[in-house]
This record gives C-alpha cells, structure tokens and sequence, in this order.
C-alpha cells in the first residue's frame, strides 16, 4: 500500500448506462496535472468521484495510503472548484471567504485575520464588503481560489473553472494555481479543454479517452509524440 503524500487511483471503474471509465496511477503532492480528452469521455466525472461526490463501481482512491471509499465529500482532503466557482450571491467576497473557517460565519478575530490576509494576497483587499455581482469575472475567479487556500486541503480538483474567462485573465489565474502550488505543495488536478493549458501549466497530463484515464505523462513529451487519440483529439 502507497503511503506518503500520495493520491492512488487503484484499479478504480466508473460505470454508468452507457458509460464505463478506468483508471490505475498515482500523482504525488506539489504536481500540476491537467485531463484531457473528448468531452463525455469522463474527465469531469473521474474529479467528482475523487471528490467523494459520484461513488466508483469498483477499486479505491487512497490518499497517504487510507482509503478514502468510507470518508465523506466534506472530510475528504480535497477542494474542488467548478465551472461555476459556487460563490454564494447574497454573501459578501469576505463571508463567501469566510465560509471556509466557518460554515456559520461565525470566524474569531484570527480567522477574520487569515480572511483578510487571503484577500490581501490575491489583490482583493478592498473588494471585501463586495458581492460577486459586484464583481468581474477575474475578481470572483479569485475569490474562488481564495476559499481553497484558507480551506487548507492537500489536494486541489479544477474542472475548468476558469473557462468562460478571456485567454488573459485565464492565464492569469492559472498562474495564480502554479504560485499556489509552489508555495503549499498541493496537488492539482485540472481538467481542460485547451491543449494549451495542459502545455503551459502542467508538468504531466492524463489522456481520458476510450474509456480510460491514462497514467499521467510528461506533458512536453505527449505532446511531441501524441498517440492515435490525442491526434484525434486534436484533429491533427
């Protein structure tokens, strides 16, 4: 059994009326790596079942060595961000912050403190007392990341978060995600797209595809000598 900071996808099957996904690898701690492939092929729903939101018809997800099959989507060491970003409208940028610490918004001084902070780090700092309609779209992109640092989990899911984003602003938060990394050594799952994101962001990069997730490779090399569905994919 794998332990150390390591996420293990063991034999894990994912199947569904007219769906059927496997995947066999691990990532360690501190690796950004993106999915990629068809849409439907799964890339979403492997995330989700990571996340403990979809349960797996067969195998186990391990982190450090414990199965994860038996803890709960709140208890697991995972954050995840969707396309939407789950920004809670009626809240203010810091309540929809503070969440994290608090459920019931009910933070202490210290974690009104690390709220502040967060905001302070991303640029956000007078955008506090704010709502998300208030907001641009990079600025809730933001905010979004914000909540997962003060959640403190070791393992990060991105299914496109960042999608209906410009290129720029994009790339700017994605930027933010590889800082993040460097500094907390999270692992990164990010889902995608854009052949370009895996290329800039994403040192190693999963293949979803024919029903299967492949083992992570070096992206820089899958992309030199993509296979038969990676060419299909992208319609080389």
């Amino acid at each position: 059994m794998l332990g150390g900071d390591v996420l293990h996808l063991d034999h894990l099957e994912l199947t569904y009326p007219g769906f059927r996904l496997t995947a066999d690898w691990s990532a360690a701690a501190g690796e950004v790596i993106a999915l990629i492939g068809p849409s439907g092929a799964g890339k979403s729903t492997l995330l989700l079942t990571i996340a403990g939101f979809l349960n797996p018809s067969g195998g186990t997800i391990r982190w450090q060595g414990t199965d994860l099959s038996k803890v709960p989507a709140a208890k697991r060491p995972i954050s995840m961000l969707f396309q939407d970003q789950n920004l809670f409208p009626h809240l203010t940028l810091a309540q929809n912050l503070g969440l994290a610490l608090s459920p019931r918004l009910r933070l202490d001084r210290a974690q009104a403190l690390r709220v502040a902070a967060v905001l302070e780090r991303l640029g956000l700092a007078e955008l506090g007392s704010r709502r998300p309609a208030d907001l641009s779209g990079g600025q809730q992109g933001r905010a979004a990341l914000g909540r997962v640092l003060l959640q403190g989990r070791p393992i990060l899911l991105l299914d496109e978060p960042f999608a209906a984003l410009g290129p720029a602003l994009k790339s700017d938060l994605l930027h933010l995600v590889r800082d993040l990394v460097a500094e907390t050594q999270v692992l990164v799952l990010l889902v995608t797209h854009d052949p370009k994101d895996a290329e800039r962001f994403a040192a190693k990069t999963v293949m979803v595809s024919g029903g299967v997730a492949s083992a992570p490779v070096p992206t820089a090399e899958l992309f030199a000598n993509p296979p038969t569905a990676l060419q299909d994919y992208l319609g080389r």
